[in-house]
């Protein structure tokens, strides 16, 4: 094959915010495939917080570091150009970690096939992909949300937070957002339907939780830590389960990560912490697809893709994540479709 392939390949450990300079822009020709193989012409790249900690070296990830010089990791939907592999054909549309790149090679482990007919292709990167499996097990499964509870969400205006939101008002909860914006927050209330939505850019987290948790927190679905995880640990209510998804205020920190200081309350309360991690779902994938499926289908579950255009641009649309200036499901358009 004559086409460029052009990469993002990692160049140093990012310290504090990730910048260009943290990476090298390169390019390549695109070879054919081995035996076994197939090459995917990505289409679309989902940019997710997870990645800012596959950037560091460290021991304690899930997932080993990116490598210096490798491609940096994301997880895309793309088309498949050439094969041989007996389980892909040309044309297929498969999704999963093919990297901050214009083409990928794949023996097809990994690798899930997906149907643009069903549903937008940046739809398998959100709702139908892995936030919207992480919303759907860490609130049924770890939150296990009970009709009439109240449902706190942080980050709700995100892939993840908005689908968990909606879940639970499904479920027959009280559901309040925490987001950053006065829009991101009438967005949350009057679209998708939450019953309130408190703006820690301009209101005060603890007022805003008292005002609208007379009765206390059921459930805590965080996908921010610092300081508004400190925050809802004293409005906890007796029993309540919270669910740790991620820290996003937390991971361009250089300094040491800022744990819950009222963590006591847990002990008060008799309530759980507990972690999410998707990849312990991914064997039930097909159950929670099939229900957000039917909910998309009927009406009470929408989705939101903020898609931006070109590869070019991912360490300036990258850091959008962090400064709260993306509208739902952040992905990088990288050729049409």
């Amino acid at each position: 094959m004559s086409t460029t392939n052009h990469q993002f390949r990692l160049a140093a450990r990012p310290v504090g915010a990730v910048k260009r300079s943290d990476f090298n822009y390169t390019n390549e020709p695109v070879r054919d495939p081995a035996d076994g193989e197939i090459v995917v012409k990505i289409l679309y790249v989902s940019l997710d917080p997870a990645m800012r900690g596959w950037m560091n070296e460290s021991k304690a990830s899930y997932i080993p570091p990116v490598g210096i010089d490798e491609v940096m990791r994301a997880i895309a939907v793309g088309r498949v150009v050439a094969s041989k592999n007996p389980g892909f054909a040309v044309g297929d549309h498969v999704n999963g970690l093919l990297g901050m790149q214009e083409y990928a090679y794949s023996n097809g482990q990994g690798l899930s096939k997906v149907n643009p007919k069903l549903a937008p292709l940046p739809m398998f990167l959100g709702t139908l992909g892995m936030p919207g499996l992480t919303a759907y097990f860490g609130l049924l499964e770890i939150g296990q949300p009970k009709e009439g509870e109240t449902v706190v969400v942080s980050g709700a205006a995100g892939a993840v937070g908005m689908v968990v939101g909606q879940i639970a008002k499904i479920k027959g909860c009280r559901v309040v957002g925490i987001a950053g914006g006065a829009e991101k927050c009438r967005y949350l209330v009057e679209e998708l339907g939450f019953d309130a939505a408190i703006d820690y850019k301009s209101e005060d987290v603890m007022v805003g939780l008292k005002t609208h948790c007379p009765n206390g927190v059921d459930v805590y679905f965080d996908n921010v830590g610092g300081d508004i995880l400190d925050a809802v640990l004293t409005k906890l209510a007796r029993g309540a389960r919270i669910v740790i998804c991620g820290a996003i205020s937390q991971y361009n920190n250089t300094t040491p990560i800022k744990g819950p200081a009222n963590y006591m309350q847990l002990l008060v309360n008799r309530a759980t912490m507990k972690g999410v991690m998707v990849a312990d779902y991914y064997p039930r994938a097909g159950e929670a697809l099939t229900e957000m499926g039917g909910w998309i289908g009927a009406g009470k579950l929408k989705t939101r893709e903020d898609i931006v255009d070109g590869l070019e641009t991912f360490p300036e649309t990258f850091a959008k994540l962090f400064s709260g200036g993306n509208n739902g499901k952040l992905v990088i358009r990288v050729a049409e479709a």
